[in-house]
């Protein structure tokens, strides 16, 4: 057996070495240098890895001191900085450049089909091959996060109804956000299983600990923030190498560059054994950006434009939020049972990988129609567990501990015997 202190060792030189491999895209960024577009991808693509890998460790270490939901939502939303950093650009900027709200829109509704509909069904996938059980099943805590993604989901449909996004969006949106940050961080906290580093870490006293996962926190945040800009240019720019269109550039292979640190860190997190944590984290993602992400849009418009009006949209990102909107409502359905299946999250990744090669209006609308029907068909067969998602809902926002599996599966007799 190894003794704790060459455990404790090796696991701070694991540290070491990966925030090292991270330094290079910061370092490059700040002193200007010029790399070529194949360079660039590489050098802040193994800053991005690196940092994925910090922050996985430091949310772990992390749930020592507060819940994990709030752990998780919090690296959910660092994750994402660059998301945030390329479409807040194009709403800046649109203003002087019309066409860059439509990229806006588009770069915002393709970061979200993308996270739906390939990142979860990937997590699942991985989930299955781990442990090959065909059915991911949450805890009572993702109650809370489905409740308020449900609710934001029903909110977007007026979007594409009004065909624009105005500042009374981003009071709606961003007070749903703030909202799910303080019930979530009143969740009380637990005894994590660490192991690695995020053990070593999760070791230190109170004090030193809590320095050390900040001081890791903002270095993997900052080598996230610094890499993702020239990781999407540079596969943008291979991408017009290749001949490809700007518009799908920017819809799809931009968002897949900036949504690659939060895949990773969930993807890490499930082929260590904790798909669950991964799922959590995955869902606070797609929280934060379909209500803080799109409520940030058009109050970048107002004050770089110094205008009430609202950032317009055309007739195609009308159909593009709409989609967005759908695939999102079949999303959440999915999880009124409380679990995700592979069968399910096959058809998450079927109906959005199919949506890339057809790209018709009639189609788009088509794609829309069946994710409704198909979420009012899983509302309706998991009808009998919906009151449980909303109890579990209730203790979250309460600051009640949430409750296992296999307890939120035994709970309605419980909560017959409350009346």
């Amino acid at each position: 057996m190894q003794h704790p202190a060459n455990s404790a060792l090796r696991n701070w030189l694991l540290v070491g070495i990966t925030a090292a491999f991270a330094a290079p895209a910061p370092v490059i960024r700040l002193s200007g240098v010029e790399l070529t577009s194949g360079a660039d991808v590489a050098v802040s693509g193994i800053a991005i890895l690196s940092a994925a890998f910090l922050l996985t460790w430091t949310s772990e270490a992390a749930e020592r001191d507060v819940s994990r939901g709030l752990a998780l939502a919090l690296i959910a939303l660092i994750a994402v900085l660059p998301e945030y950093a390329v479409d807040l650009f194009f709403a800046w900027t649109a203003h002087d450049v019309p066409e860059n709200a439509h990229f806006a829109t588009a770069n915002m509704t393709g970061a979200n089909r993308l996270l739906v509909g390939f990142a979860w069904p990937t997590l699942v996938l991985i989930f299955w091959l781990r442990t090959k059980k065909t059915a991911l099943t949450v805890r009572g805590d993702t109650s809370l996060g489905l409740v308020v993604l449900g609710a934001a989901t029903l909110y977007s449909f007026s979007i594409p109804m009004r065909g624009h996004l105005s500042l009374l969006d981003t009071a709606v949106l961003v007070s749903v956000f703030a909202g799910y940050m303080y019930m979530v961080s009143r969740a009380p906290t637990h005894e994590p299983e660490l192991v690695g580093p995020a053990e070593t870490i999760g070791a230190l006293a109170p004090v030193p600990r809590r320095v050390v996962i900040a001081l890791l926190f903002l270095y993997a945040a900052g080598a996230v923030f610094a890499s993702a800009e020239p990781f999407a240019e540079g596969l943008v720019a291979i991408g017009k190498d290749l001949g490809i269109d700007e518009f799908l550039l920017v819809q799809w292979l931009a968002p897949l560059a900036s949504e690659a640190p939060e895949f990773l860190i969930a993807a890490i997190l499930a082929a260590r054994g904790k798909a669950l944590a991964g799922m959590v984290m995955l869902i606070s993602s797609k929280i934060n950006q379909w209500t803080l992400l799109i409520g940030t849009l058009p109050l970048a418009y107002s004050i770089s434009g110094q205008t009430f009006s609202p950032m317009p949209m055309d007739g195609r990102q009308a159909e593009e939020v709409l989609l967005t909107a759908a695939q999102s409502v079949f999303a959440v359905a999915i999880f009124a049972s409380l679990s995700i299946s592979l069968l399910e999250a096959g058809f998450l990744f079927a109906l959005f990988s199919t949506q890339l090669a057809l790209t018709d209006q009639t189609v788009r609308y088509g794609f829309s129609g069946a994710y409704i029907a198909l979420a009012a068909l899983a509302l309706i067969r998991d009808r009998g567990t919906l009151p449980i998602v909303f109890h579990e809902a209730r203790r979250t926002a309460a600051g009640l501990p949430a409750l296992a599996p296999e307890a939120v599966a035994n709970s309605p007799p419980v909560r017959r015997r409350r009346r």
